[in-house]
């Protein structure tokens, strides 16, 4: 069995009610969800969460809810705590026999079902591989380039610019160290055993376990901020979504109607 989990609670500082927002006249949650539900491979899809609002809007695109517990839901608890809770409801609780984990957020709308059936595919055919994860270019983004202030309130190289080489050869071009992939947290299509042992994986997200597949896209990301909403819409028109319709529509039926 595959199962696909979405995280999404209800508090949130920088962005307040961002996995309920409205993108395209529809609550942000409601992409990934879609993915979800129309992913040839996936057989059921659960949302952890704390909030009624979140649960009701699951229960409309045909999702059962998991009650994510308290102390999970803090602005400091680590997702990947979450993910392994919810696994692990659906594995021992629901008693599930579990193949793959398909782990998204519920403000990560930048998904496709398309794309969860890509890396379905490519952990059955290569089974080596923990997961397989989406990635987008964001060249605009290298360490090289990263910054921090410092203790004189001055800027100065996030990390020692020699860590990248002879620094008479490097530049400022955008591109000069090669293309820059971010895991833009869409989906991480895992094994059972990354969240089993979650130590075991690579930082920042240890979900995913060491071998990784990309999943490329491009401007993918979840969204944190208000103005983060204007490129997700932009992406998702891109895709074929409008506020009228989805790729996924068939015959005029309701997008939330499967």
């Amino acid at each position: 069995m595959i199962v696909a989990l979405l995280l999404g609670r209800e508090g949130s500082v920088g962005f307040p009610g961002k996995n309920t927002a409205p993108v395209l006249g529809r609550p942000m949650m409601a992409y990934p969800l879609l993915a979800a539900r129309h992913a040839n491979s996936v057989d059921e899809v659960y949302v952890s969460t704390d909030s009624s609002t979140i649960r009701e809007i699951a229960k409309e695109y045909s999702a059962s809810s998991i009650d994510r517990p308290p102390e999970l839901c803090t602005a400091t608890a680590l997702g990947e705590d979450a993910y392994v809770h919810g696994y692990k409801h659906i594995r021992d609780v629901l008693k599930k026999d579990i193949e793959l984990m398909v782990l998204l957020f519920c403000n990560g709308a930048t998904i496709t079902a398309q794309t969860i059936d890509e890396g379905i595919e490519v952990l059955r055919r290569d089974p080596t591989l923990d997961s397989a994860v989406t990635v987008s270019r964001y060249n605009m983004w290298s360490p090289l380039r990263a910054r921090q202030v410092g203790p004189d309130g001055l800027l100065r190289p996030f990390v020692p610019v020699e860590t990248f080489g002879d620094p008479k050869t490097l530049n400022c071009d955008r591109d000069s160290q090669g293309d820059v992939w971010f895991a833009d947290m869409s989906v991480s299509i895992v094994r059972p055993h990354c969240l089993d042992a979650l130590h075991e994986g690579v930082l920042p997200q240890k979900w995913m376990g060491q071998r990784i597949y990309p999943l490329k896209q491009w401007g993918g990301l979840d969204v944190d901020y208000e103005w983060q909403v204007p490129q997700v819409e932009f992406w998702l028109r891109k895709h074929g979504f409008s506020e009228k319709k989805t790729p996924y529509d068939v015959d005029g039926l309701a997008d939330k109607k499967l």
